[in-house]
């Protein structure tokens, strides 16, 4: 493969928001983005210099309204995954350990999902993946 063709590496970070009742958050890609209409977990882009963990906490922020903290985040997983025009790297973390009720800042509808109901919701391919190892934790 000619470095031409290299496709440009995208590091986007997601949560697994879980809640008291064992329920996780999901959202929905609004109209206008990419993959919109398919439910994902929440998170976003890492800027430059910022870490996965920082980008989380301000995503989570930005998108739910929701505070929480790097100790409160536990790694779980990862998806890598080519797109056709770049390639998605995903750390996925849990976190059971926030403050606030999230709420859709983004026009994005937010649903709470029990484990076993998780395939119910379309994904993007990405996403999908993650849904097994979210089984084997909860």
């Amino acid at each position: 493969m000619s470095h031409s063709d290299a496709k440009k590496l995208l590091l986007v970070v997601a949560c697994a928001l879980v809640d008291a009742d064992g329920r996780v958050l999901l959202a929905q890609r609004p109209e206008g983005k990419a993959l919109a209409g398919l439910w994902e977990f929440p998170g976003g882009k890492v800027e430059p210099g910022e870490t996965p963990e920082a980008a989380l906490i301000r995503e989570l922020r930005e998108e739910l309204g929701i505070e929480t903290q790097v100790a409160c985040l536990a790694p779980l997983t990862f998806a890598s995954h080519a797109y056709d025009d770049f390639h998605l790297l995903m750390p996925l973390y849990v976190c059971r350990r926030y403050s606030g009720i999230p709420q859709p800042r983004d026009a994005q509808a937010l649903k709470w999902v029990r484990p076993a109901k998780l395939r119910d919701y379309p994904m993007p391919p990405a996403d999908e993946p993650l849904i097994a190892h979210l089984l084997d934790l909860l």
